[in-house]
């Protein structure tokens, strides 16, 4: 297949987690035989931290502005077999209008921040990417959100089919790697600045790190208010590059996935770290949320703490074969169902079952 792809970035992940999801998924169906072609506008942040400036499993086009791409785009979409436009794309209404009134196969949306926009739909009937009368005219709404927001968006917008993508790993790039000294730490975390987790990570870091002075915690990622004040045990980093994190991962004894409050309201929606972390054969230590235990069983694949004291309690009095045993029996459940080659067989499958259907929702709609 030709597939079309319109995505906030897959040569940087600085700031985001769209950049892994958008290469393992793409890399996965390259390997499977399948053309992409990606769409990415070039905006200042990712071209200074661009750490994958030469996809090869892709025609990358990296564009200024959309006047300038939209006749590339037309020409794209000519006779693609399925065009897919991603959330958070700068220019996804522009994007979704040339695609809806294309010979595309198939018409798609791929919502990795499903809550948000759900959200925002409700609210005002658009976001920055996407208007709620584009919906009724696509064939697939693709959401890395399951459960029982899926019905929610058939019903309330009207959409023909709905369908959960999660997010997932590339087997090739995530597994365990010897523990280094440069991230070497009794707790991690990594993620952007987010003002509605800041509360958890105070929680479950930071007052550990209070409590236990001689332990070492690391916080990395971007866009943290320098007013902020760590404790003297916590090391703090702005950015690791993608190719790092696998040892980032694997080089500490517990790592902390804490999550956005929409995605938490929503449930099921696991955030790609979660899967990355675990197919490193980290043990995870996670806020909770509805649906979690049907991607690990608690207490056996991850931890749930509930507040600081459990994590101190982790850090003090579970050996290092305990925590271990744990991050290895993550790292046996994602493999047997996360990774990108599991992804990829099931965007095959919705778009082979979608094609099968005539006419299009965008033809029923006109």
């Amino acid at each position: 297949m030709k597939l079309v792809i319109f995505g906030l970035s897959i040569t940087s992940t600085w700031g985001n987690g769209h950049g892994t999801t958008y290469r393992s998924l793409c890399r996965a169906l390259h390997q499977r035989g399948h053309k992409i072609v990606f769409f990415e506008r070039d905006r200042e942040w990712y071209r200074d931290n661009r750490d994958l400036p030469n996809p090869e499993f892709c025609t990358l086009v990296l564009y200024e502005n959309w006047q300038s791409v939209a006749p590339r785009a037309r020409a794209e979409l000519n006779g693609c077999d399925a065009a897919i436009v991603g959330s958070y794309f700068p220019d996804g209404s522009a994007a979704l209008d040339e695609v809806l009134s294309s010979v595309a196969s198939v018409k798609a949306f791929y919502d990795i921040d499903t809550p948000i926009t759900v959200a925002a739909l409700r609210n005002t009937g658009t976001t920055e990417y996407l208007r709620r009368e584009h919906l009724r005219s696509l064939d697939l709404y693709l959401s890395f959100t399951g459960g029982p927001m899926l019905r929610e968006i058939m019903d309330d917008f009207s959409v023909p089919l709905v369908a959960p993508l999660y997010c997932s790993f590339d087997e090739t790039q995530y597994h365990p790697r010897p523990r280094g000294r440069r991230f070497a730490s009794d707790l991690s975390y990594m993620g952007t600045y987010a003002s509605d987790r800041q509360a958890k990570i105070e929680e479950l870091l930071c007052e550990p790190a209070r409590q236990l002075p001689g332990a070492r915690f690391i916080v990395a990622g971007p866009q943290y208010p320098k007013q902020l004040r760590w404790p003297m045990n916590v090391k703090r980093i702005v950015h690791v590059n993608a190719r790092w994190h696998p040892h980032f991962y694997s080089s500490s004894r517990i790592t902390l996935n804490v999550t956005r409050r929409d995605m938490v309201l929503a449930g099921y929606s696991p955030s790609v770290r979660l899967f990355e972390a675990a197919a490193c054969g980290a043990t995870i230590a996670s806020d909770s949320w509805p649906g979690l235990d049907t991607f690990f069983t608690p207490g056996e694949e991850i931890l749930l703490p509930t507040g600081a004291a459990d994590v101190v309690h982790y850090l003090r009095d579970l050996s290092d074969h305990e925590l271990r045993i744990i991050g290895q029996r993550a790292a046996e459940r994602v493999r047997a169902e996360h990774t990108s080659a599991h992804r990829a067989t099931e965007l095959e499958g919705l778009i082979s079952s979608v094609a099968a259907r005539e006419p299009s929702a965008a033809a029923r709609a006109s």
